[in-house]
């Protein structure tokens, strides 16, 4: 099922980083055949477990030039994430901009943002400030 996902939106299927341990198997707060597409295809992104696994919403998020083809740039963040958590490489994935869509769709307005954006969620609100 998660290949075929991957082929529908042309990007490879990437569950662990290469240099990460990928026997570690999570328990992501939505099932992928959950996963609706909501937007077009956009490319990759790299999002925290505190998101995907925690089920927090985005509170932060920036637009830095891509670092593989298929990567939109875009890193999203909670917001709670401490540097030592982040620095742990286990605590991160590179997903589908669409499956992050579909945690939190309040930013879909924000994903066409030019490289250099920084974004946060005006608290209470599914709207973000520019930096």
């Amino acid at each position: 099922m998660e290949e075929h996902l991957a082929s529908l939106f042309h990007i490879p299927l990437i569950r662990c980083i290469p240099f990460k341990n990928c026997e570690v198997k999570k328990n992501f707060k939505i099932k992928a055949e959950d996963i609706r597409k909501i937007i077009p295809s956009m490319g990759g992104c790299i999002a925290t477990d505190k998101i995907t696994v925690e089920g927090l919403k985005v509170s932060y998020m920036y637009r830095e030039e891509s670092d593989f083809e298929a990567d939109s740039g875009w890193r999203i963040f909670s917001g709670t994430e401490t540097q030592d958590y982040v620095d742990n490489s286990s605590n991160t994935e590179i997903y589908d901009l669409n499956t992050i869509a579909n945690y939190d769709p309040s930013i879909i307005p924000y994903l066409n943002s030019p490289y250099g954006t920084e974004l946060e969620r005006i608290p209470g609100t599914d709207k973000f400030n520019k930096f």
